[in-house]
């Protein structure tokens, strides 16, 4: 995969719990640390943004919707 340099600011306190982790090898430096933590927060925001799309549907239609026509292939399906 490609890689891109990007320079950021972060406050020194951030930085300073940032640089614990790498020493302590949680991750093997700050573009990791950092990199995850991108990866993680965008992962989350995919997920609540799928979340609230869901709640906008109307539970009653989509269950008619995932019901319709399916009375009739029952009783083609095999018994077990």
């Amino acid at each position: 995969m490609l890689r891109a340099k990007v320079a950021i600011s972060l406050d020194q306190e951030t930085l300073e719990r940032v640089d614990r982790l790498v020493s302590a090898r949680v991750f093997e430096n700050r573009s990791r640390a950092i990199e995850e933590a991108i990866e993680e927060k965008l992962v989350r925001l995919e997920r609540c943004r799928l979340a609230q799309e869901c709640a906008k549907l109307d539970p009653v239609f989509e269950k008619s919707l995932a019901e319709e026509g399916l009375s009739a292939d029952v009783a083609a399906w095999p018994e077990y």
